[in-house]
């Protein structure tokens, strides 16, 4: 039950959402590929504390791609969304999502409170690059391929019990998702490197860095030399975790997340 799809509701920038809980607005952002209920484990921890708005990205879920093309053009259509919520926000995104996070945070100091990047990227070694970027460029929207080989890398070759639940809910939505719009996306994730320096630290807020050991594409080095930039900047390890943390450690994520939004209360 927990990864069955809710109800949506469309809010500006023609952003796709659902909503629960009562307080100060939280926005959460999902990955390439998944959709909002990627963050369906967490928000019944932290619905007591915050109004939660997970949002499909552009082209995924009910959100229409409307031809973005580039990191900025994802930033602005959640920029919007969260102009039109009309009250300071925190904001969490998971992998891409972290990278529209963290750049929305840089462009909108005024009206986000905290920020908190989930197994987000920051300087790719060469070895790295190459191969997100083989991957992207291997991509046809006319012929989809089969995600086995994306979810070995996210939950292991033969995952069990609640793990193998994750890994058939996002098997479903990798199948599900717009050819289109899973394929802009992911090359605006290979051919991005993480967030400005400058950005970094020109955040004046509350942010978090989380990743786990096992993911070895958003390292905990990449986490912790960000967090080293930011002024009130934090990085946590959480062990055991890998790429999918916020659906396989929803707990560990959750209780960061509540703790750094804290402060801003």
């Amino acid at each position: 039950m927990t990864w069955t799809t809710r109800p949506r509701s469309e809010g500006a920038g023609k952003i796709s959402f659902w909503r629960a809980g009562q307080g100060a607005p939280l926005v959460l952002i999902h990955g390439v590929g998944l959709r909002a209920e990627a963050w369906a484990a967490i928000g019944p921890m932290l619905d007591k504390d915050f109004t939660v708005y997970a949002v499909d990205m552009p082209g995924h879920g009910g959100s229409p791609l409307n031809n973005a093309v580039t990191l900025q053009e994802y930033v602005t259509r959640i920029c919007d969304f969260v102009q039109a919520l009309d009250a300071p926000v925190c904001i969490a995104g998971h992998s891409m999502g972290a990278m529209i996070a963290l750049e929305l945070a840089g462009q909108m100091p005024d009206r986000v409170l905290g920020v908190a990047a989930l197994n987000a990227i920051y300087r790719r070694t060469p070895d790295a690059a190459r191969a997100v970027q083989a991957r992207a460029n291997a991509l046809n929207p006319a012929d989809p391929s089969s995600p086995d080989a994306t979810l070995e890398r996210w939950f292991g070759a033969h995952p069990q019990g609640a793990l193998a639940d994750s890994a058939e809910a996002c098997r479903d939505w990798l199948t599900r998702v717009d050819p289109q719009g899973y394929a802009a996306a992911y090359r605006v994730f290979a051919h991005h490197d993480g967030p400005d320096n400058a950005v970094l630290r020109g955040l004046p807020m509350p942010a978090l860095f989380q990743t786990g050991p096992g993911d070895l594409n958003s390292t905990p080095d990449m986490s912790r030399s960000m967090a080293a930039l930011v002024p009130q900047g934090r990085a946590e390890i959480v062990p055991d975790a890998a790429h999918m943390m916020p659906m396989t450690h929803p707990d560990a994520v959750a209780q960061a997340l509540l703790q750094t939004f804290g402060q801003t209360k």
